[in-house]
């Protein structure tokens, strides 16, 4: 068999920890995409460039600062300690909030451009229905966006899955707690174990791949249908 236990158990935990942030991203996400598309407030590109910072930061470097606020001494360690929750590092819960801060701008921005492209004429149609803005809202925009997030669904899966530096700045590399599969490949590598750690970067590409296919096929068919 190609995958030892360990493997197995990391991958588990990695689809578990993706699953998991893709659900509660697109749930935390819909909300503040839907206000960037539609506000006229002037704080909309600075929230919009907070949204996209880890895009463009080091991932050791989210890792690192909220290992330091959610740690024993930080303000965010503290309110969990308060609240009988203890700290969230080196925890699975602490995985998933940063893989949430880390995957948002793969939600936000495809659900954005969505609700974007459904554009005011669809919602005036149905208010002046007599739809009110919950119902315009369920009804109208989000089938509308619907293509948006499909996008947003498979683009936070996928990243959260090739997480690394996040991952191993804020939860070490604990078997069966915060070992996934790019922790589980760097261990193999480091202990010359070539071929393990072939098995699971080659099962990574392949999953990117299949991914990248799908939403190509996605959005043609997106695309097609309006």
């Amino acid at each position: 068999m190609p995958f030892s236990s360990a493997d197995l158990a990391a991958i588990g935990l990695t689809l578990r920890l993706a699953g998991t942030t893709m659900a509660l991203l697109l749930v935390l996400s819909t909300p503040l995409a839907w206000w960037l598309a539609h506000t006229p407030s002037r704080w909309r590109g600075a929230v919009s460039a907070v949204v996209a910072l880890p895009l463009v930061l080091p991932p050791t470097v989210i890792g690192f600062y909220l290992l330091v606020t959610l740690g024993p001494n930080g303000a965010l360690g503290q309110l969990t300690q308060w609240l009988g929750l203890g700290t969230l590092p080196f925890t699975f819960w602490g995985l998933v909030v940063g893989s949430l801060i880390y995957s948002l701008p793969f939600a936000v921005q495809p659900l954005q451009h969505a609700f974007e492209s459904v554009g005011k004429k669809p919602l005036e149609a149905a208010a002046t229905l007599g739809a009110g803005p919950l119902d315009r809202f369920f009804t109208v925009a989000l089938p509308l966006a619907g293509p948006g997030f499909i996008t947003a669904a498979i683009l936070s899966f996928a990243h959260t899955v090739g997480e690394f530096g996040v991952v191993l700045m804020l939860g070490g590399n604990i078997p069966g707690v915060t070992r996934v599969v790019s922790v589980q490949i760097y261990d193999h590598v480091e202990a010359l174990e070539y071929t393990q750690a072939h098995w699971l970067a080659g099962g990574m590409v392949l999953f990117s791949f299949v991914v990248l296919l799908g939403l190509n096929l996605t959005r043609r068919k997106a695309a097609a249908a309006f």
